[in-house]
């Protein structure tokens, strides 16, 4: 299983339960991905949300330029830019001049916007998001190639002769993902361009199912447009919760996983009720939602992998408040202690130094144990009492200076 390099992260939409101090929520957001940056993930998704409530963030790009100036390593993207709802030429104006700013680590997500009330409040129909969010995708991929001036008319924005004044600091733009959730159009997207993708239908149920069959429209659309996918590009969207052992880890977030499903993607979305009685559970079994230990977070994430038929690129977290704050932080450190390391390979080389000094212990440590023994003997000094106890055996090396018999 070639797994090696997987990158990790979270998608932030934010949810943030009503009630809830919305000021302190937003902080407490950038105090999760400083701490992130401090485990060492990779990369932080932003969301645009404007209505219903839970999903704070109206401008990821305020919120990455903020976030940037308290991090180091992780990179930052807006999770997505609802393309729609704005002119083609200021999205890629502004994330220009934050690639610039963060010195090569702004990515780009792009969608039709999540919310139809968000596309409601502005007047924009349900059925005119998609179109837009292809047009608006053609004309900001146009201008970053920084040739010649654009001019492009469509019935809600134009291009004159646009140009971006500014290049993109990274060589030769920054990276752009497309979000996709169960049909092909996000995928088609990103086809269209050779652009990354990020599957937020694999933490629904049937959405691992359907990988597979995704990413093959994905590379089937690029091929028609001159351009090839990367997988290393694909980012899988789940649900994610670690704790020391598995029950434990379902104790911990089912109370807020309730709570979340049932007042806002029910009750306020309008989502159908699920029929399940213990849909976590459930979840945990289908591999879209992974709660649970090390192990069994392990064991998903490779299942996540054979279902791709090829592999993927990284695997994000739905970043959610289903346990308390303590709780979360322990999640995401007993995933960057545990996890992580088995796909990152970073792990490899102090075990295969360990498996190598335990075969060769024999012919190794056992002289080392005579020589301190003869280093006493030659001062005419007996080894201490406890030494001897330790080594006792030695010779046939079943102990080790240091160490129980």
């Amino acid at each position: 299983m070639a797994h090696k390099g997987m990158t990790f992260g979270i998608f932030l939409a934010p949810f943030h339960r009503i009630g809830e101090n919305p000021t302190l929520a937003m902080s407490r957001d950038m105090e999760l991905i400083e701490w992130m940056d401090f485990l060492g993930y990779d990369e932080v998704w932003v969301g645009e949300h404007h209505s219903a409530g839970w999903e704070l963030i109206a401008s990821p790009e305020v919120f990455i330029a903020a976030v940037a100036e308290r991090t180091k390593h992780i990179r930052l993207g807006s999770g997505v830019t609802s393309l729609p709802y704005h002119h083609p030429f200021l999205v890629a104006q502004r994330f220009v001049q934050l690639d610039h700013m963060t010195r090569g680590r702004t990515m780009l997500g792009c969608g039709p916007g999540a919310l139809v009330s968000d596309a409601y409040m502005m007047g924009i129909e349900p059925v005119q998001t998609r179109p837009r969010m292809d047009e608006a995708l053609d004309a900001i991929m146009e201008l970053l190639k920084c040739e010649e001036p654009v001019t492009m008319k469509t019935d809600w924005f134009e291009l004159r002769q646009a140009r971006l004044h500014l290049a993109p600091y990274t060589d030769p733009h920054f990276e752009i993902a497309v979000a996709s959730v169960m049909t092909p159009s996000g995928v088609v997207a990103a086809g269209r361009h050779g652009l990354g993708v990020l599957s937020l239908g694999a933490g629904i149920p049937g959405g691992p199912d359907a990988l597979a069959g995704q990413w093959k429209i994905a590379e089937e659309t690029a091929a028609k447009h001159g351009k090839t996918m990367d997988r290393k590009k694909w980012k899988l969207v789940v649900n994610v919760h670690v704790a020391e052992d598995d029950e434990e880890a379902l104790r911990q977030v089912r109370k807020g996983e309730r709570h979340e499903t049932i007042t806002y993607f029910e009750e306020t979305l309008s989502r159908p009720p699920g029929r399940s009685d213990d849909p976590l559970s459930d979840g945990v079994r289908m591999g879209t939602t992974l709660v649970g230990s090390p192990d069994l977070v392990i064991r998903g994430i490779k299942k996540l992998w054979d279902l791709s038929d090829g592999g993927f690129g990284g695997v994000l977290f739905r970043a959610h408040n289903w346990a308390t704050r303590e709780q979360t932080l322990k999640s995401y450190e007993l995933f960057a202690r545990y996890v992580m390391p088995v796909f990152q390979g970073s792990a490899d080389g102090p075990r295969s130094s360990n498996e190598w000094a335990r075969s060769h212990r024999k012919t190794i440590f056992s002289p080392n144990v005579e020589a301190i023994q003869r280093a006493y003997t030659e001062r005419g000094r007996e080894a201490p009492k406890d030494f001897r106890q330790r080594t006792s055996g030695a010779r046939d090396a079943d102990a080790i200076p240091g160490t129980s018999p």
